[in-house]
């Protein structure tokens, strides 16, 4: 009966459209830890300059409800915000989009039960982002494209496997070693930057500049 009561509810929210090729997307990741009033300062103060914002935590579900209604207290935009794999996340909430790992075995159920529902993915490896677009998923993010400190361990994606990747028909967010200094230096072909040090880090100002790199780039 909770399921049935789901599906109507979603049937009658029309989901959000990416309008690629009219501006660059910038996604703003939360950092992977428990998030505090600061952090809802900061998002709202650049709120402006973000398209969307990522939530990804190990926070439990209440405790995510609980900093995104503080969120949106202050009058952050509900369709700017995006929880990472957390359905009942969406539905306390009253939220629209989600995005989930690689392949995960889940996205297909929350298609069939939330048809109106946005849906992304995080991907590594040409044949994830053909498996998107199979599915029909609204964007995908791929990388790492620079070197990053968050996978110091980890060679960064090849030339040859950016341009293969660019070629599949779904928009495609950079994410990975995203700067200042990178930016610029990121192949033509993708549709946005995502990432979280310089959401997190960057001011309003600064991240507008970074928009006129992008600009001037593209």
């Amino acid at each position: 009966m909770i399921n049935v009561i789901i599906q109507r509810y979603f049937s009658t929210r029309k989901s959000n459209v990416f309008l690629f090729g009219v501006k660059i997307l910038f996604i703003a990741i939360t950092p992977y830890q428990d998030l505090s009033k600061s952090h809802i300062k900061h998002y709202c103060k650049i709120e402006g300059v973000i398209d969307y914002l990522l939530i990804r935590v190990p926070m439990n579900t209440e405790e995510v409800i609980q900093w995104v209604h503080g969120l949106l207290k202050n009058e952050f935009p509900k369709d700017k915000i995006i929880v990472h794999s957390d359905i009942n996340v969406i539905i306390q909430c009253d939220l629209s989009a989600i995005h989930f790992r690689e392949s995960d075995p889940y996205i297909e159920e929350v298609q069939a039960s939330y048809p109106d529902m946005q849906i992304s993915m995080s991907t590594h490896h040409k044949d994830a982002i053909a498996n998107a677009k199979y599915l029909g998923l609204d964007f995908v993010l791929f990388g790492h494209v620079f070197e990053t400190s968050s996978k110091p361990q980890q060679t960064p994606r090849a030339k040859s496997e950016v341009e293969e990747a660019l070629q599949i028909d779904i928009p495609i967010i950079a994410i990975g070693g995203i700067n200042q200094h990178t930016l610029s230096s990121l192949p033509n072909g993708f549709s946005g930057i995502a990432g979280i040090s310089i959401f997190n880090q960057y001011s309003k100002e600064k991240l507008i500049n970074m928009k006129e790199v992008w600009d001037g780039h593209v």
